[in-house]
């Protein structure tokens, strides 16, 4: 049974809208449902089914022994707040995730981005964020990261604070700070991960 019987567009914004759903539950019973999406139309991921990442969370390591990872502390209006996350952006167009990557590494953080190639494929898969109110999905996207922060690089609406932690901060972190989930569940990643290894967890 096609569970979504007519999609209607709420809003005109330029990143994010919202769209209401005539659907039906699992009885039958029809209702409304609300979600937001990056998508528009037909390549909303309601018609194509794919995963294809509208963005990219973007996980390096640094210091010479690559025993430290790059965050960012960063406000966003929905918490009217700061957040602990990793590097993040949007795919712009037809770019390459990994691209993506290396391009908002900069814009983010001022520093320099060598993607890690190596790893099992299911860890570099779109997954996604909060399906219950949008389709987004993002990919991971590893890597090495070398220089030095700077703010030149970001867009005037970013109030972006970059972090270079190791194990003992970053346990600070998840104790004490707002932590957004995905930085989370990969920052266990890189407390668990072996002296010299930051990206052992990949081939696991």
């Amino acid at each position: 049974m096609d569970r979504i019987k007519k999609v209607t567009k709420l809003t005109e914004n330029p990143f994010l809208n919202l769209f209401e759903l005539d659907a039906r539950k699992p009885n039958g019973k029809a209702f409304k449902y609300y979600l937001a999406s990056r998508g528009d139309g037909e390549d909303m991921k309601i018609y194509t089914h794919r995963d294809d990442p509208e963005g990219v969370v973007i996980y390096g390591v640094t210091g010479e022994k690559n025993d430290h990872i790059v965050l960012v502390r960063q406000y966003r209006y929905p918490i009217n707040g700061y957040i602990y996350e990793f590097p993040a952006g949007l795919v712009d167009g037809n770019e390459d995730p990994q691209m993506t990557g290396v391009r908002e590494f900069k814009e983010e953080t001022g520093m320099d981005f060598a993607l890690y190639t190596g790893g099992n494929g299911y860890w570099r898969k779109p997954f996604y964020t909060t399906v219950g109110l949008t389709d987004e999905s993002v990919e991971p996207v590893y890597g090495f990261a070398s220089g030095r922060p700077s703010r030149d690089f970001m867009e005037e609406s970013e109030d972006i604070e970059t972090v270079i932690a190791d194990k003992e901060e970053v346990r600070r972190i998840l104790r004490e700070e707002r932590v957004a989930m995905k930085c989370a569940l990969l920052l266990m990643q890189f407390l668990a991960s072996d002296p010299g290894q930051p990206f052992a967890f990949l081939d696991r």
